[in-house]
């Protein structure tokens, strides 16, 4: 890219959000100053020095990629970023919006007019309008499709048509296509006729006359083979291939694997209709990591750090719910040995060890159980072979680590009887701890409920509370 508009790397990102804070605060600082003087021409300073400071930061923001700008509007207030936003060209609005989180972006379109929306939307291509239709008002998609041409038209229809999380959903229409019978040379000059080719072209796709996909030419055979030879000659008829109803994650696992830029997607009929590249399966990888990590911590969806308060309890409060229950369980299993526990005192200090252990373990089968499903390597009748590998993993951590705990029970405290009880519980928590990592999300899955929803929640309630009766309930057996 040219100096005057450039991806910003991290240093760089964090000197432009600084550089933005700086001017915005300065702006604030100035009209405080000039709205407590007594001047004349007050109204004349402060437009002046208003100016100043927003041509500065209108200046700052066209040398800046939309990505870039997408992180600052992220990282402001509410009140700041729509300073922000107003500064921004109209015509880079919609990149803009396709950037930011799906929070953002609500309070981003709430603050735009019709006008301001439709003239966003229709800078952008159908694949990209389809990303962004679901957060749009219905007169808004109305206004935009009756601007598109035909062709665009169906293409838009298309895209929105699939469901969320399919490949036909990540794909773009924006690719070359060539027949077979024709030279490299026709090839070259064709795409002399570009301004310039679609982003992420590493190969061309070779079709008939009804547009069904016959190969692929990649461009290093094109421009190494000689040229008087055909299209049919070089290309390569071996290659990987995705249809629109396919998983999202079964193509980001194709294009991991086999090192992809770009992949033809083709329907039951064979036809070309549109194609998946390397940097829209990055994107969803990165949403779909974010939000597996939402989910373990039983958030809704991704939350606009300044959003209301009302916005935040609303996404947080269901778990919260569940953790209050689940919580209100563990302190009754205390109460029901407070006796024990008042005759022997070092049961209150040593019964968190247990439990935070145990949980810490659920957490790290879970994630792993997660994951595995994530990329398609668990089945589900692989539900035995981890329960039994999970359990061994665990007598193993529980041996080792829970002999070292009774050990040090034992020196603190001069009761073998209680190291040897320390021991027990340490491992007959992360037993449990191991088979619920294992048995939440495969169930989950089995239920039709996506695996990582609330599973850092569920494991800890489970470990807290099994890991006080267990660790009590041994105690009050074998030391009262």
């Amino acid at each position: 890219m040219s100096d005057e508009l450039h991806h910003a790397d991290g240093d760089e990102l964090h000197e432009h959000l600084s550089a933005v804070q700086t001017l915005l605060a300065r702006q604030k600082l100035v009209e405080t100053l000039v709205h407590r003087q007594e001047m004349p021409r007050h109204e004349l300073v402060e437009g002046l020095l208003h100016k100043q400071h927003l041509s500065e930061l209108r200046a700052r923001l066209e040398r800046m990629h939309p990505a870039d700008i997408a992180y600052v509007l992220e990282a402001l207030p509410l009140d700041e970023r729509l300073i922000v936003w107003d500064l921004v060209k109209a015509e880079r609005d919609g990149d803009i919006l396709l950037e930011v989180s799906d929070a953002v972006r609500e309070s981003l379109i709430a603050h735009m007019d019709s006008h301001e929306l439709v003239a966003a939307a229709e800078s952008l291509d159908a694949d990209e309008l389809a990303d962004l239709a679901p957060d749009l008002p219905h007169e808004v998609i109305e206004g935009v499709f009756q601007s598109l041409s035909v062709e665009e038209r169906e293409q838009l229809r298309a895209a929105m048509s699939y469901p969320e999380e399919s490949v036909g959903s990540i794909m773009d229409f924006d690719m070359v296509t060539v027949r077979e019978d024709v030279t490299l040379e026709v090839v070259l000059r064709y795409l002399r006729l570009f301004d310039e080719l679609p982003d992420h072209t590493d190969q061309l796709f070779v079709v008939d006359r009804d547009e069904k996909l016959k190969g692929v030419l990649p461009l290093n055979r094109l421009l190494v083979s000689d040229p008087d030879t055909e299209v049919g000659a070089v290309m390569l008829t071996d290659f990987i291939d995705l249809q629109p109803s396919d998983e999202a994650e079964e193509a980001a696992q194709a294009f991991e694997r086999y090192d992809l830029v770009s992949a033809p997607v083709v329907d039951a009929q064979h036809r070309l209709i549109g194609r998946v590249t390397v940097n829209t399966v990055v994107d969803f990888i990165r949403e779909e990591s974010e939000a597996e990590q939402l989910a373990q911590a039983g958030l809704k969806e991704e939350e606009d750090i300044f959003a209301s308060v009302w916005d935040s309890v609303k996404n947080r409060w269901a778990w919260l719910a569940i953790n209050l229950v689940t919580a209100f369980v563990a302190s009754r299993v205390i109460g029901a040995f407070e006796n024990s526990i008042e005759k022997l005192v070092a049961l209150a200090a040593l019964m968190p060890i247990v439990a935070g252990i145990g949980g810490n373990s659920g957490n790290q089968t879970i994630t792993m159980i997660v994951r595995a499903i994530a990329i398609g390597q668990v089945q589900p009748d692989a539900i035995r072979r981890l329960l039994r590998k999970e359990i061994n993993v665990a007598l193993i951590n529980g041996m080792i680590w829970g002999g070292l705990l009774g050990l040090a029970a034992w020196w603190m405290y001069g009761s073998a009887p209680l190291g040897m009880v320390m021991t027990a519980a340490m491992t007959l928590n992360l037993l449990l701890a191991a088979i619920a990592g294992v048995s939440i999300p495969l169930l989950r899955e089995r239920l039709g409920a996506d695996p990582a929803v609330g599973g850092s929640v569920l494991i800890t309630a489970l470990t807290d509370s099994g890991g006080f009766f267990i660790f009590l309930g041994l105690a009050t057996l074998f030391l009262m």
